[in-house]
């Protein structure tokens, strides 16, 4: 029996940059009875705030054994049951030095493709402190246009073969980082080495558990997907291609816990 249940968040628990849906909702929910639950992903924490925790209907005691880690596991956040907010466990955040190299890489990248060009809402890099992320699209298309915001980032890049060739390009100007497809329409950057595998190996320590013990899904578990990392790392992992998918499988755990 497994201990913990881990999750990517876009593609996986919500759509794109959505607030969790009701049924997931109520699952996770009832999955914090039986186990502990880690989500983990590119988003920062406000946008965890807004999409998981602002429709997560647990109460305080049930939410101790949820491990929220944004920015694809360089932030790790506990909820306090004392001060009743998400305390920072710890923050792989980069230099300003290191900032300004990566950004740079990802101009030069992205215009000689052609890609600075496009309409955009919000901006398309995002400093998130411990990790750089460009989308395609704007940071806040989903905000500005709803459901049709969705739609178009699905659109863009529906087999990753944009996403690919951007973080092949950008990689080998900046070796000494990571460099992940995100979500739909975004490449994530982090330091080196500091990527989902490490926010499991955190959790594992925290937890005083095995790999074994963990069970995670994601929706970018190929080879340069930000995913990835956790299956190499050995953690169990199920691909699943949407929250439905996601939530089939959960429905399926509830019914053998």
């Amino acid at each position: 029996m497994k201990k913990v249940l881990a999750f990517d968040l876009d593609g996986t628990l919500a759509p794109s940059k959505s607030p969790l849906p009701d049924r997931i909702s109520e699952l996770l929910t009832e999955l914090l009875e039986y186990f502990h639950i880690c989500v983990i992903s590119g988003g920062k924490f406000e946008q965890f705030n807004n999409q998981l925790m602002g429709n997560l209907k647990a109460d305080p005691e049930r939410l101790i054994k949820l491990h929220i880690m944004p920015t694809c596991g360089t932030r790790y956040y506990l909820f306090s049951t004392k001060t009743r907010i998400w305390e920072q466990v710890y923050a792989e955040d980069f230099s300003e030095t290191q900032k300004t190299k990566i950004i740079k890489a990802i101009r030069e990248v992205t215009h000689s493709l052609g890609l600075d060009k496009v309409k955009v809402y919000g901006e398309q890099i995002e400093d998130r402190g411990s990790q750089i992320s460009w989308s395609a699209l704007g940071q806040d298309i989903v905000d500005v246009l709803g459901e049709e915001g969705v739609k178009r980032k699905e659109a863009w890049d529906p087999d990753g073969s944009k996403k690919e060739k951007i973080r092949e390009m950008v990689a080998p100007m900046i070796p000494e980082f990571e460099v992940r497809t995100g979500g739909t329409t975004t490449i994530d950057i982090t330091k080196q080495g500091i990527d989902k595998a490490y926010g499991m190996q955190k959790l594992i320590d925290y937890l005083g558990i095995d790999k074994k013990d963990i069970l995670f899904f994601g929706d970018k578990l190929q080879e340069g997907g930000n995913d990835f990392p956790v299956k190499a790392f050995g953690i169990d992992s199920l691909e699943v291609s949407s929250w439905q998918d996601t939530a089939f499988a959960l429905e399926a755990m509830l019914h053998i816990v």
